[in-house]
């Protein structure tokens, strides 16, 4: 990781080099120093970040190289921020006379940055000499280097890695050795018992009862059950009010009028809104990670024992928080696994796509191997799946006989500390993904992170790499995935094949922020400290103090602004490439915002309703890549030519659109649609990969004939009435994923869309969601021989389901919601159905377009 915070100065000097023609050639000189240095010191850093764990003196060493390249960073980009704003200027003759005392400044920022880089390269200097006196050498070895980062395995291989299809198993399906429990633990909640009863699952981390308790909290008989839920992360750090105000919004939703309604309230009046919410309601609410008992102590006065079989599951790593939370509830204390079901497990890891556990998956010599990894892992499941995502990129005996030769190097009391474990598997990382991976730790924890939002913050921090023709959109999701399959991150919510959200385990975390600190990657300030590390680029505020340092933010999220106004000093931060402005008050945004020329991505969705008012200099933004926002007045975005996303428009503000221009896009989300306006312009959009098209409130679709020159389109979301099934008929082939939503009840197809659907080659995902209002529905032999996801929602005349023996041979997933009429599925898909699937039509809605 050091040597990819030292690439990134590297990278930066050269830039300043070229950039700055007019340097003075002592300064030159000295900038062209430090960067040959600091590269040639790169040689060094691999053998310094093995020596440092055992040596502390090697560990001040690489501090010290981080130090020295971040501070130079921080000196090139205040002096290129400065710049920028000096040249700042129109033409005119007042204007011309600034320009000449500009010249004067810069020579005075030249000398200013000329005893800066005097500074830095009097401390590369003394690490030179400290080099040797701590014995650090260059080395070539690949031992715990992840894949791009061993020898003759560039780039290329990268790019071989990248395009293959990664294949991860959702670690809440790695479900071993809970069956029981999960049962008894169902049992209880289920029981027969008016009295609100409190179920305490505890144990220490990495035992799963996260994962038990998701599967418990979306098992259909609990949904069936419990009509209001809720889910609330407490941890160690939290805020009542705002855990308070986290239940309400789950059960009553986030419209704008109950955000300020909520900013405005006491943690009193918060108690009592929710307290009364819930009085005539049978609730389910999950406080899951609880640290101290005052947690709980302040959460269970709002919420009312009715008498009415409401239940909590609680969750704690503290036996004294656990016996000490309800004197009447069930406590259950989470165990190891054993032998068979820790082999069960790593199994399942390596290979998701095997359902035959323990099949003969490995050569003699691997499962040896294996079976004694496994074994030191002590049943601890978070360490199996963890390890098996580190074999599962380690290919054949050899590479596998490094990693236990590593591991056993850390052996305590016969097994392996966990810690050991999460640092193997890091370091197996390559160095593009260990930037990526630390980034993560710069969210709170237990947060659940909107995967689209990271993937765009990597891109704006520069974490990843340009390689030759791919989209740096495609290597971000690729990096996503890659992170996932080796269970250092895990999927929170997903949609079909897209995965919406993720969250990473709080012992993961640990290990990113500590690694973090370690090479100043970034700095979590502390309201109790208040005060900032010096040089640390990247800065993250998680608290409700009035007070904040002076700093260059990137993401404004659920901050209240007076005035409703993002401030003219907004355009100073030339250097700004991400902008998030969700869930705030911002309805305004100035032209100032113009000036940010490096701007990548802004997201100023406020909520499901309310819309921005954007300026036109939006349109000087030529670097934007994603914009994000409803807005109100129409605006040239075919000058945008390098727009990938752009969602929320509406389609009246689009008509006008030169779509032809936009031939980087790739994702489009447009509302609003009326049945009189034309949809042409999205024919020319052949880069185009995913579509959103919402009408207004009961309208119906216009000819949808211009998708079918959307020759790439692959994600395509249709919400509004669609009067004829022929309408669909001239959807491209490309499509793998398919929504068919109406927005009011008995306003779907009358003829069944089923045979036209069926033709489509490439189809995996559908749903059908208020689409259909007849009684019956036919899949004719061969049609559907791709799909594998099935989604039927809110058909209440449907009764009958006819489907040939040669129609849907692959399908893998079926759910059927609000389908009251329909008594009988077909018999063959009786075994992977699931009624009452786990998620409502307000939550399909209201959740993907975002």
């Amino acid at each position: 990781m050091v040597d990819a915070v030292v690439s990134y100065a590297v990278e930066k000097l050269g830039t300043f080099l070229i950039e700055e023609v007019s340097l003075r050639q002592s300064l030159r000189e000295n900038v062209l120093w430090l960067r040959n240095e600091l590269s040639f010191m790169k040689a060094f850093l691999k053998d310094a970040e093995t020596k440092q764990e055992q040596d502390n003196l090697v560990q001040q060493w690489v501090f010290e190289i981080t130090s020295v390249a971040n501070e130079a960073v921080a000196v090139l980009e205040a002096y290129s921020s400065d710049a920028a704003k000096d040249g700042d200027h129109a033409a005119g003759f007042v204007d011309r006379l600034k320009a000449c005392a500009c010249i004067c400044q810069k020579e005075a920022k030249f000398h200013n940055i000329g005893k800066d880089i005097q500074s830095l390269k009097e401390r590369v200097m003394d690490i030179s000499r400290k080099r040797d006196t701590y014995g650090i050498t260059h080395i070539n070895n690949n031992a715990g280097e992840g894949p791009s980062n061993r020898p003759n395995d560039q780039s290329s291989t990268l790019i071989r890695t990248l395009r293959r299809a990664v294949s991860y198993a959702d670690e809440d399906q790695l479900f071993v050795g809970f069956q029981e429990v999960f049962q008894r633990l169902l049992d209880e909640l289920l029981k027969k018992e008016p009295r609100r009863n409190v179920i305490q699952i505890y144990g220490m981390g990495g035992l799963g009862k996260t994962t038990l308790t998701r599967n418990l909290y979306n098992s259909p008989s609990l949904i069936t059950t419990f009509h209001t839920r809720a889910w609330i992360c407490v941890s160690q750090q939290y805020s009542t009010p705002d855990l308070l105000r986290s239940i309400i919004k789950s059960i009553d939703g986030c419209s704008e009028e109950m955000l300020k309604m909520l900013k405005e309230m006491t943690e009193r009046d918060l108690e009592t809104h929710l307290r009364n919410l819930l009085k005539e309601r049978k609730y389910l609410v999950v406080v899951d990670d609880v640290w101290h008992r005052e947690a709980w102590e302040s959460l269970k006065r709002a919420l009312p024992d009715n008498k009415n079989g409401s239940r909590v599951i609680l969750t704690t790593r503290k036996e004294d928080v656990a016996e000490r939370v309800d004197d009447k509830g069930f406590s259950h204390k989470l165990r190891f696994l054993n032998n068979e079901e820790s082999w069960d497990l790593l199994c399942k890891k390596l290979h998701p796509e095997n359902k035959m556990v323990g099949a003969d998956l490995f050569s003699p010599s691997m499962e040896r191997l294996a079976m004694e990894m496994v074994d030191k892992c002590r049943g601890l499941p978070l360490a199996i799946v963890v390890l098996g995502g580190l074999l599962s990129y380690r290919k054949g005996v050899d590479e596998w006989q490094k990693v236990k030769t590593h591991l056993w190097q850390h052996m305590k009391n016969d097994s392996v500390e966990i810690t050991h474990i999460l640092s193997l598997s890091y370091s197996d990382l390559s160095f593009e993904l260990k930037q990526c991976f630390l980034y993560i730790g710069i969210f709170q924890e237990d947060h659940v992170i909107d995967t689209e939002k990271l993937m765009h913050l990597w891109l704006a921090e520069g974490l990843i790499p340009r390689i030759r023709e791919e989209h740096m959109e495609d290597i971000a999701e690729n990096f996503l995935h890659e992170l996932i399959s080796r269970s250092l991150i895990q999927v929170a919510e997903t949609f079909f094949d897209k995965i919406l959200t993720c969250r990473i385990h709080d012992l993961l975390r640990d290990l990113a922020v500590q690694k973090a600190m370690e090479v100043n990657l970034f700095d979590i300030y502390d309201p109790r400290v208040n005060l900032v590390t010096p040089y640390r680029h990247r800065h993250a505020i998680h608290t409700q103090t009035q007070r904040y340092l002076s700093l260059d933010l990137s993401e404004l999220k659920n901050i209240y602004i007076v005035g409703n106004k993002l401030p003219d000093a907004i355009g100073n931060l030339v250097h700004l490439k991400f902008l998030g402005l969700s869930n705030t008050n911002l309805f305004n945004l100035p032209s100032s915002i113009g000036k940010l020329k490096n701007l990548q991505t802004l997201d100023a969705l406020i909520d499901d309703c309310c819309s921005c008012k954007l300026p036109s200099q939006i349109t000087q933004l030529t670097n934007l890549r994603h914009l994000i926002t409803r807005y109100e007045v129409p605006l040239q975005v075919d000058r945008l030519t390098n727009l990938r996303t752009l969602k929320f428009i509406r389609c009246d503000q689009w008509k006008h659109t030169d779509a032809s221009g936009l031939v980087n896009l790739q994702e489009l989300g447009m509302e609003k649609i009326e049945k009189s306006y034309s949809l042409k312009s999205i024919g020319s959009l052949k880069s185009l990969t995913t579509l959103f098209l919402v009408c207004s409130y009961g309208e119906t679709f216009p000819p949808l004939d211009p998708l079918s020159s959307c020759e790439n389109l692959q994600r395509l979301w249709l919400s509004g009435r669609i009067e004829e099934v022929a309408i669909v008929n001239n959807l491209p082939k490309s499509i793998t994923v398919l929504v068919l939503q109406s927005t009011v009840l008995f306003t779907g197809l009358e003829e069944d869309p089923m045979p036209i659907l069926g033709k489509l080659p490439n189809l995996k995902h559908l749903e059908l969601s208020r689409a259909y209002n007849g009684k019956k529905i036919t899949c004719n032999g061969n049609s559907f021989g791709q799909l594998e996801t099935l989604r039927l929602g809110d058909l209440k005349n449907l009764e009958s389901w006819h489907i040939h023996t040669t129609a849907m041979s692959v399908l893998k997933s079926l759910t059927i919601f609000g389908c009251p009429e329909l008594k009988k599925i077909p018999e063959r898909l009786e075994h992977i159905a699931v009624l009452d699937g786990n998620q409502s039509q307000r939550e399909y809605y209201y959740r993907f377009p975002n």
